[in-house]
């Protein structure tokens, strides 16, 4: 069965830095890109970041040079290196599959982790 499970959330101080992982289980995940969403309380679900089964990858315009998203095939994780947070990154962030980045439909969703930015 496949799946893919988040951790790592958390609260955070302005200024500071988080790691969010995404394990995946029950499919090859070389094979997908992986993106990260996130969705704060009545906002939309805003994509944040994306990773090729190539490892090229793809930030969205308010976490650009901020973020850094990552993959290990062998250990089936990718990972979003989160620098310099503000309070609007607070959101659920959540980790999804898909063939290739910016894709309409994606194939596999995680759960989420609730990510919370404030002093």
């Amino acid at each position: 069965q496949a799946r893919l499970v988040e951790s790592g959330g958390g609260l955070v101080q302005p200024g500071g830095s988080l790691e969010v992982s995404c394990a995946a289980s029950g499919f090859t995940v070389e094979h997908y890109a992986i993106a990260w969403f996130r969705q704060a309380p009545g906002e939309e679900r805003e994509g944040v970041s994306c990773i090729t089964s190539d490892s090229i990858t793809y930030y969205g315009h308010p976490v650009k040079g901020r973020f850094t998203i990552s993959r290990d095939n062998v250990k089936k994780m990718v990972y979003l290196q989160m620098n310099n947070l503000k309070p609007e990154d607070t959101a659920v962030y959540y980790c999804a599959a898909a063939s290739i980045c910016g894709a309409g439909l994606y194939d596999y969703w995680g759960q989420g982790t609730q990510v919370t930015v404030s002093s």
